[in-house]
């Protein structure tokens, strides 16, 4: 799947509003996670800049079949905080670049 297949939806989704940001956030996210580190919410948020919430939401889009349905392992530091680790699905054959 290429950039310009990343397909996004929602109640409120505007594809000439949010494709380019959406399609932004999303490769941000994939170019950090994709080397298999695990990596809290904020920490992801500085190395991309992106908002925790939009990383969240980008995460749950990439365990998505149609995202390339990789495994997002969570685990649970403490204080309601997790560390997140992308585990790439080869069988899909799905690589943002």
């Amino acid at each position: 799947m290429t950039q310009e297949e990343l397909r996004f939806d929602g109640a409120d989704y505007s594809p000439d509003r949010d494709n380019p940001r959406l399609k932004g956030q999303i490769l941000r996210v994939w170019d950090v996670m994709r080397d298999g580190q695990w990596r809290t919410l904020r920490q992801i948020a500085d190395m991309t800049h992106d908002p925790e919430a939009s990383i969240s939401a980008q995460l749950r889009h990439l365990r998505k079949d149609r995202f390339g349905a990789h495994q997002i392992e969570r685990e649970y530091i403490d204080n309601g905080t997790y560390k997140y680790r992308l585990v790439i699905n080869e069988e899909k054959g799905f690589h943002v670049s």
